[in-house]
């Protein structure tokens, strides 16, 4: 594991994912495309919630408290429990994001930890310090797709009569 470099990717995520939704109104923020999918405000809010719940959490307990019972957390759950749609963009991503400086700051301190390190989960598997790293950074992409996506479909209305062929396939 490449510290340096993961931290550099999740330094590098936080300012993609905020220049993909920075500027969205609170209408095209809240719109899901079918009642199975997210909507940008829901993905932020799950990002700011996994940020300081899961990941750092995780890391940190599989490092230094492999001991301590595994958090329990609910992703799915959280979206509707949490009301995350009926919350600020503006004030969902700037939570996301000083969490996630937080989460650099930490990771930054870290040292040189054992990366093959690792503990039990609920669902029985063992995880390593390092695949819950790698973990993280590849949550960001899976998200970061879905924005992708979601401004795909929010764009395109935006752009009619005209059509996008031209651009290629999607």
């Amino acid at each position: 594991m490449n510290l340096k470099k993961a931290i550099i990717h999740l330094r590098e995520n936080s300012e993609i994912i905020r220049l993909l939704v920075q500027e969205i109104d609170d209408e095209t923020a809240s719109y899901k495309p079918d009642d199975d999918s997210w909507s940008i405000l829901e993905v932020i809010n799950h990002l700011y919630d996994e940020e300081r719940e899961d990941f750092r959490e995780h890391l940190d307990q599989i490092l230094h408290r492999p001991d301590e019972p595994w958090s329990r957390i609910d992703p799915q759950g959280w979206v509707m429990e949490r009301g995350y749609n009926g919350r600020s963009l503006p004030d969902s991503l700037a939570n996301f994001l000083r969490e996630r400086q937080r989460s650099l700051d930490w990771l930054e301190e870290m040292g040189t930890p054992n990366w093959d390190t690792s503990r039990a989960t609920p669902w029985r598997a063992q995880i390593t310090a390092g695949d819950m790293l790698a973990s993280w950074v590849a949550h960001d992409l899976l998200h970061m797709r879905q924005l992708v996506e979601l401004k795909w479909v929010t764009t395109l209305p935006d752009l009619l009569p005209y059509h996008v062929d031209y651009a290629g396939g999607w």
